[in-house]
């Protein structure tokens, strides 16, 4: 099945923008480009249409695939014009003189002007052809009204189940049951709510059967329902539903009136339980509408939820303190258990063998059970170990699958999202399983393929980014592995194994893991890792194809085998990469031609232990947004005409120079993140950083020679996060020898927007400087200092943070009492201490003598040990 990743809609947009307009001038392109708007306009209108039908027309199926391999190569050609565009900028910004022609390299404009003239020309005949063909297959014109296509619903539940054949579930089962039977003490509301929440197939509906079943619930409830919702969340749905469960009958037919007094005349008074299974609602309103219908029984009243959504979970919770019960994994003992009693007959004898290479199975599933059903029954009554064998050598996308088996219960949730998150996610196929991700990278990779959008366009790229993936968490497509870099908003997570299965089923044809040498790369594939070769040896170059439409190349992470000839033949046939990811590798040289790849956008050189020098023409990729060279710690300098870097949005370096004095990074004016790590010679920063007038986030890391900052520091007026960590020598004072770049009379007005502030291991800070804190005392929202064995004292104006909402101290033992005026911190929501016995004893509890500092404090934690919680 073709998934809808056609950049349509990009396409139009970026024909439409004014940059396009004075490049299609130039190019004497006008009346081509304007036809072929109104042909993708045409074609967009029928596409969700072609979408649903594509299941029964193979013709149509391929007819798609056609439009999506001549939608990315429209955009390829687009894009040059926007490389163009930056090239002409950057000259503009520039002396045309001889040495920046020289630092260009010759682009010869009517060459220029011919070559693409001619491509466009070639598209728009391309997309005319699609267009001619759509007649035959009769579809309807839809425009794009942004409704969800979905191509499977799930069977309707119902609430019998034995409870023998629920395996692992009981001390669930038990967990809920309390919840269940407890009284509403404290509650504002007679029905309490409390949602299930996990993973597609972990067993959410076999859970709630099994309490729903339970003798104890039975006798406590006056009344039970249980009805499956689904994706109808519509209130006349429910309340039929409701209704019918109670009576027994069909109240179909009422009117909208009627049916929610008989709905409240059913509920009216009686201790009920209503199950809601497989809830997908996440509209606040229409629950609202809803549950306003539900409060008229008595009071220990319960909803109970089922869901995939924690955003369902969060808008529908009422038990306090919780978002709802979360289901975790099964036990692999009891994935065991389950997995033989689904794949043996009743009586059958279980050969050791079958058994050994079962356990291994089992381990794939990773605790969700209909997983194990799956496989399970695939095998069920099967003696055959080459069967058994084939089941554990193949991922479980591979294998036939029923419609109640676990892929397509999985797919259910990616049907459910809208397609730009359907691309984000499909883009994660290009990792390996148990590959853990840093948000940020993620991020900057989803924005390198221009896979973010937002309908105010003056939303970061990055802000847009975080909000993708924290729905995806929502959803439970990630697993949240916790802060990376705290404060900075970087998680660590993971893909669930099965999820990496359906990743790989629907991005099936546009990306591809390369295992051996000899695999054949298809034309269609855009995406390329090579994570899961042994050892890119140099006889691997002799197999590769062209690369011209791969945009995504992705090299074995942490393997030192890759050989230069490799990476260097893959660079010279990707003339289309967006994306070259070569972490921790070994090679010591880039190659030239990387100025080449005018298209490039994300660049991962970080760990790489033995490259010394860049060349040059990396300063060439104007379209470049991220570039990664994080702990390339024999890297001698950074090439010297790193200004011209201009779309640059991220930045990691590691460096052996002395000074980035002369580095030309306070010029790259796109910069919105920017990591200083691991350079262990560095003693002077760049007196113009307050240049970088959009630099959102900051961090100065492991730089032990760093003693004194450029005093523009204090003038990065969009600076939000702002970490110091190992930096031995710093004291975070400024260095008044250097000169402050332009006139600063005015600077007094620049707002700060510093959120966060973390500070560590700095053994020479004795104290917050003033100038750290000014300015931010509307926006500062967490503080946190650790490990800085010499700091005394707080700063005075600690007490003027007013949405100061954390405040963290750990291992500080010099630091013995808090500033006067924390009372007026009335925002504070916690506050943590964490071995700083002097302090710990000051800020005791009654008897402390800054206890009274803090007493209004919600939450606060010493030691580890919660002191005081809102909860209790």
């Amino acid at each position: 099945m073709v998934e809808s990743f056609f950049p349509i809609e990009k396409l139009l947009e970026k024909l439409g923008s004014f940059a396009y307009e004075e490049l299609l001038l130039f190019c004497g392109v006008k009346n081509d480009l304007e036809k072929l708007k109104e042909t993708l306009t045409a074609v967009k209108s029928v596409v969700l249409d072609a979408e649903e039908k594509q299941v029964h027309s193979h013709q149509l199926r391929d007819w798609l695939e056609k439009l999506k391999d001549a939608c990315y190569d429209a955009e390829d050609a687009l894009d040059e014009f926007e490389v163009e565009d930056l090239r002409r900028q950057v000259m503009k910004q520039r002396s045309i003189g001889r040495k920046l022609r020289n630092f260009f390299g010759s682009s010869n404009p009517i060459a220029f002007r011919f070559r693409m003239g001619h491509q466009i020309k070639k598209i728009r005949e391309r997309f005319d052809e699609i267009a001619n063909m759509m007649g035959k297959f009769n579809l309807t014109l839809r425009l794009d009204d942004h409704r969800r296509v979905v191509h499977e619903e799930r069977e309707p539940t119902h609430s019998f189940v034995r409870p023998s054949d629920i395996i692992g579930r009981d001390e669930d089962g038990e967990k809920i049951i309390e919840l269940l039977m407890q009284t509403s003490d404290g509650e504002s509301e007679t029905v309490s709510v409390i949602p299930i929440v996990g993973i597609g197939g972990l067993g959410k509906t076999a859970l709630a059967k099994l309490v729903y079943n339970d003798q104890r619930v039975e006798k406590h409830f006056e009344l039970k329902i249980w009805i499956c919702v689904s994706e109808d969340f519509g209130k006349r749905q429910i309340m039929t539903k409701i209704i019918n469960s109670v009576t027994g009958g069909n109240h179909g037919n009422l009117d909208p009136d009627r049916l929610q007094k008989v709905l409240r005349d059913s509920l009216n008074g009686k201790r009920y339980l209503l199950v809601m299974d497989d809830v997908w609602n996440e509209d606040p309103r229409a629950w609202g509408e809803l549950k306003s219908l539900l409060l008229g029984g008595a009071e220990g009243s319960k909803i109970l939820v089922t869901t995939r959504s924690n955003k369902v979970a969060l808008i529908m919770a009422t038990m306090r303190g919780t978002t709802g019960y979360n289901l975790q994994e099964l036990p692999y003992k009891d994935c065991l258990s389950l997995f033989m009693k689904c794949a043996f007959k009743e009586g059958q004898e279980k050969h050791p063998n079958l058994v050994k290479i079962g356990e291994k199975i089992v381990e794939k599933c990773r605790g969700i059970p209909l997983a194990v059903r799956t496989v399970g029954s695939l095998l069920y009554g099967s003696t055959d170990e080459h069967d058994w064998e084939y089941v554990r050598d193949n991922d479980i996308w591979k294998l036939r699958q029923a419609p109640d088996d676990i892929l397509p219960a999985l797919r259910l949730s990616y049907d459910q999202l809208p397609p730009h998150l359907k691309q984000c996610f499909a883009y994660c196929s290009i990792f390996p399983k148990d590959y853990e991700f840093a948000s940020v990278h993620l991020v900057q990779l989803w924005m390198a393929h221009g896979l973010l959008q937002s309908p105010n366009e003056n939303e970061e790229l990055e802000n847009i980014g975080m909000r993708y993936f924290k729905e995806l968490c929502s959803r439970s497509f990630f697993q949240d592995l916790g802060d990376l870099l705290p404060g900075l908003e970087v998680f660590n997570f993971q893909i669930h194994d099965l999820m990496h299965d359906l990743a790989l089923l629907v991005a099936k044809g546009e990306c591809l893991t390369v295992n051996s040498a000899g695999q054949s790369i298809p034309k269609s594939v855009r995406h390329l890792s090579f994570v899961g070769a042994n050892a890119l040896r140099n006889d691997f170059a002799s197999f590769l194809p062209d690369l011209g439409r791969v945009r995504t190349i992705l090299f074995p992470i942490d393997d030192e085998r890759t050989s230069q000839s490799f990476v260097t033949s893959c660079i010279s046939k990707s003339k289309s990469l967006r994306v070259l990811v070569l972490t921790n590798s070994a090679i010591e040289v880039l190659p030239r031609k990387m100025g080449n790849l005018k298209q490039l956008r994300h660049l991962d050189l970080s760990g790489n232990r033995k490259i010394k020098k860049l060349p040059n023409s990396i300063c060439e990729l104007q379209s470049l947004q991220t570039l990664n060279l994080g702990d390339c710690l024999e890297l001698e300098e950074l090439p010297k005409d790193i200004r011209y870097l201009v779309s640059l949005r991220m930045f990691v370096v590691t460096t052996k120079q002395k000074s980035l004095l002369e580095s030309g990074i306070g010029c790259l004016s796109s910069l919105r993140f920017l990591m200083i790590s691991n350079c262990r010679n560095l003693e002077y920063l760049f007196e113009d950083i307050d240049q970088l007038s959009v630099l959102r986030s900051l961090v100065i890391n492991a730089c032990p020679r760093l003693n004194l900052l450029p005093p523009a520091m204090k003038y990065l007026s969009s600076l939000e996060r702002l970490i110091f960590d190992e930096c031995e020598s710093l004291s975070l004072s400024l260095n008044m020898e250097m000169k402050e770049e332009g006139s600063h009379h005015d600077r007094k007005n620049v707002g700060s927007h510093l959120r966060t502030l973390y500070v560590a291991r700095l053994t020479s800070l004795l104290e917050l400087p003033q100038w750290l804190l000014q300015g931010s005392s509307k926006t500062l929202q967490t503080l946190a200092i650790g490990d800085c064995p010499n700091f005394m004292a707080l700063p005075r104006s600690l007490k003027d943070l007013e949405a100061l909402e954390n405040l963290v101290i750990g291992i500080c033992p010099k630091l013995s009492s808090l500033p006067e005026g924390m009372h007026h911190l009335t925002t504070l929501k916690t506050l943590a201490i964490e071995e700083c016995p002097a302090l710990c004893e000051r800020c005791k509890p009654l008897t402390g003598e800054d206890w009274p500092k803090i007493a209004h404090i919600p939450q606060i934690v010493f030691d580890g040990e919660m002191i005081k919680s809102s909860d209790n």
